[in-house]
């Protein structure tokens, strides 16, 4: 069979795509860093979340339950950021511009520097952030956007990640950084295709019950940083504002111990938090008896139980239990096991806890405690809030970690820990 040779033509195609692909390959040390022009929010625990600020040229994406005050955080940073000089762009799609200036002037966002734009078709937006140039855009919000290019309502499949799509190609194109508002689902993630999570370098969800004041906000995604950290703001009338000391706003009061409660110093990412655990256990009534909890997974509850029951001699079968953590944080590290435990030991002697102790430690399911990662770290910060001891589990390393000023009191099991944790009777 005779080979036909590629036309003159082709061969030329070909060898310009190769040009241009080696033209394209540059050193990795000859690359300038996105992240060392970080702009500042001027809100220190959204810096915090985001690793440092918002980097040039990304795209992050901002969620939460309606009504959570998604829309009332971005027009606050809208504002922060225009205050420092920087141009802000603010496209709204579910509200029109007066509503959107009735909010601002409620926070105190009316500011030079930062433009509005009512649309919800996203071609006008593109042409609204290119000629504009902002280092900050924001769309609230990225359901309401809807190209005409493409068939279907906006909120669609294709309509939202077309708009993303397009989105993210402006920002990598220029120095402008995309903020996205996202709806979520009943199930509490991002409403729309998945793809969507994949086009943004961050996605950034603020949590905390719609009636109450606490807000948390936590990194689901983030290239640019950790997604182990936390950010405290504290929702007012005027708007959305940082908590000071997030562990004092975290424990209910400082009146002395009562039965049921127990403090723990919880890491979040490099943060020391102290968190109020409490428990009720109460006789049950009619029938099986009740589990119910709050920032904690029933499954963890329902473990512990077990353990008191087997290795601590703590009997909950015929008891309804609910836990709670105060001030609505969500707990999920393991050495938070023992303040757990200890709590429902005490709702159920009617015993409090010392004063001035705190706890921290995994229980396995013999029965043994684990000490606490970073100890001093801990007792550190429970000695800053004014408590004296911290109650873990045995170091087995070299050396013990330093006690900061305060007392470590380790224990090897569940039964030791409850002894010289409980008062007296």
């Amino acid at each position: 069979m005779e080979t036909v040779a590629p036309s003159g033509p082709t061969r030329s195609a070909a060898h310009r795509t190769r040009e241009r692909a080696a033209a394209s390959i540059q050193p990795i040390g000859g690359v300038t860093s996105a992240e060392a022009n970080r702009l500042a929010t001027g809100m220190g625990e959204i810096d915090r979340v985001l690793g440092g600020g918002l980097v040039p040229g990304s795209i992050v994406l901002f969620g939460g339950d309606p009504g959570i005050g998604k829309s009332t955080l971005l027009l606050q940073l809208a504002a922060r950021v225009a205050g420092q000089g920087a141009g802000v762009l603010y496209l709204t799609g579910e509200e029109s511009a007066s509503q959107v200036r009735g909010r601002a002037e409620r926070v105190g966002a009316v500011v030079d520097g930062l433009g509005l734009v009512a649309t919800t078709e996203l071609e006008q937006a593109l042409a609204a952030i290119e000629s504009s140039a902002p280092a900050l855009a924001i769309i609230d919000s990225v359901q309401t956007l809807a190209s005409g290019e493409l068939a279907g309502p906006a909120g669609s499949v294709g309509q939202v990640r077309e708009v993303a799509s397009r989105l993210a190609e402006l920002a990598k194109a220029g120095q402008t950084c995309v903020a996205l508002v996202g709806h979520v689902t009943k199930e509490g993630t991002v409403a729309g295709p998945r793809t969507l999570e994949h086009l943004v370098d961050a996605v950034i969800y603020l949590e905390g019950e719609r009636l109450g004041s606490t807000r948390l906000i936590r990194a689901a995604k983030n290239r640019f940083g950790s997604t182990d950290e936390v950010g405290v703001l504290e929702m007012r009338a005027d708007g959305l504002v940082e908590v000071a000391d997030a562990s004092r706003f975290f424990i209910e009061s400082e009146q002395p111990p009562v039965a049921g409660s127990a403090i723990t110093i919880a890491l979040e990412g490099s943060r020391p938090l102290a968190v109020e655990i409490q428990a009720l256990v109460a006789p049950a009534g009619y029938g099986p008896p009740r589990r119910a909890t709050t920032g904690i997974e029933v499954s963890r509850v329902l473990m512990l139980v077990a353990v008191l029951a087997r290795h601590a001699g703590l009997n909950l079968t015929g008891h309804d239990v609910y836990v709670n953590v105060a001030g609505g944080l969500r707990v999920e590290e393991p050495a938070a096991d023992l303040a757990i435990a200890a709590a429902l030991a005490s709702s159920l002697r009617e015993r409090a806890i010392r004063p001035g102790t705190v706890l921290a430690g995994e229980l396995s399911l013999s029965g043994r405690l684990r000490v606490a990662g970073r100890a001093d770290r801990r007792l550190a910060e429970a000695a800053r809030l004014g408590f004296a001891r911290l109650v873990t589990g045995p170091h087995h390393g070299a050396h013990a970690p330093p006690s900061n000023g305060g007392a470590i009191v380790t224990a090897g099991d569940i039964r030791a820990a409850l002894t010289v944790s409980l008062a007296e009777d």
